[in-house]
């Protein structure tokens, strides 16, 4: 941890150093007690970190603090990402000329965001209009935070097409439950259904505006970028263990190809920050992404596992950090679908779209 902290321009996805909104950001965190575990404290953090930001940043700085974030828990990571891709998602209906009626829900700029988009096996939410503003009924899958936050942005279904809705969740009509969640990794964040029973939504953009937009994209690639700098801390305890005496090649060996599957990550999350955002719009910012998580990915399971046979069982068991950093991490990387991920990536180049 404190070799990330020394040298946290290695973190910056671009050649410029962290902007100051950013650096006290991130100087802010250091002072949060229990940071990343303390879910209220670390809520209010990002709260503040959100209306922080500016206006003139690239991905490759988003990407950037949110490795930051990562680097020194991998939990304040997972909740903050879904807040600033909320507020990403907000600001980008603005600027497409949608107006977003959020005083209807009492969002304001001191509110707390999730984004709960996934679908499940027996669960549907429906949207309607029934004449004095449109409500939410049924239920939504894999709400992480719900009974900490005090707003979402929601996927709901108008007839056959899924519709964006921002929704006050500390409401009677809202009920967060508290599981199943047996998770040993990232157990603060809590993922667990949330029901709706004709609660007050406002409305995001018209009909498949999310899944359409183009920030879309993007927003899984930041996901992939607080896996990378999450593992970041897995890279540096290889480190000391081979430059300890006595140090035999196969923990230079474990470090190589950790390091080598990292830096690869790196020029992967730089390429997708240059190609999706420097260049003209990519004809299919989608197979970048899913590129970027594919790669990211694979190069967090394998530090998991080179560290898991360089270090061995003792901090596991004897390093909290280290212990609660390679848990949270198993849990967090799930988000990438392995060979399902793989296999959407070949569909599109097989049917001609995604080419290099």
């Amino acid at each position: 941890m404190t070799r990330l902290r020394e040298h946290s321009s290695d973190l910056h996805l671009s050649a410029g150093p962290f902007g100051d909104a950013a650096a006290g950001s991130l100087a802010e965190a250091d002072r949060v007690d229990a940071f990343g575990i303390d879910v209220a404290a670390t809520l209010a953090w990002a709260v503040g970190a959100g209306a922080a930001r500016g206006n003139q940043r690239s991905l490759a700085d988003d990407w950037s603090f949110l490795a930051a974030v990562a680097s020194r828990d991998v939990g304040a990571a997972r909740i903050l990402e879904p807040h600033l891709d909320a507020l990403d998602i907000l600001d980008q209906a603005r600027r497409d000329g949608h107006d977003l009626d959020l005083a209807s829900i009492q969002a304001d700029s001191g509110s707390s965001w999730g984004v709960f988009a996934a679908e499940g096996a027996g669960t549907r939410l429906e949207a309607r209009d029934d004449g004095s503003g449109w409500r939410l009924t049924g239920t939504k899958p894999w709400c992480s935070l719900a009974q900490h936050l005090t707003h979402a942005l929601v996927t709901a279904w108008v007839g056959g097409e899924r519709r964006l809705f921002a929704v006050a969740l500390q409401t009677p009509e809202v009920t967060a439950r508290t599981g199943p969640w047996h998770a040993r990794g990232l157990p603060q964040v809590v993922s667990a259904p949330v029901d709706f029973a004709a609660a007050p939504a406002a409305p995001v953009g018209e009909p498949g505006w999310y899944l359409r937009r183009p920030g879309f994209a993007a927003g899984g690639v930041g996901v992939a970028a607080c896996w990378w700098g999450g593992v970041l801390p897995i890279r540096d305890a290889l480190v000391e263990a081979a430059q300890r005496e006595g140090a035999d090649q196969l923990s230079r060996v474990h470090l190589g190809r950790v390091d080598a599957a990292l830096w690869t990550a790196r020029l992967a999350l730089r390429s997708a920050a240059h190609q999706t955002e420097g260049l003209p719009a990519a004809s299919h910012p989608g197979a970048i992404a899913a590129r970027v998580r594919a790669v990211v990915a694979g190069a967090v399971e394998t530090a998991l596992a080179e560290s898991a046979r360089a270090l061995g069982p003792l901090p596991l068991v004897a390093d909290d950090a280290h212990a609660r950093r390679v848990a949270d991490l198993e849990i967090y990387v799930r988000q990438h679908h392995g060979e399902r991920d793989l296999a959407r990536i070949g569909a599109d180049i097989a049917e001609g779209r995604g080419a290099w």
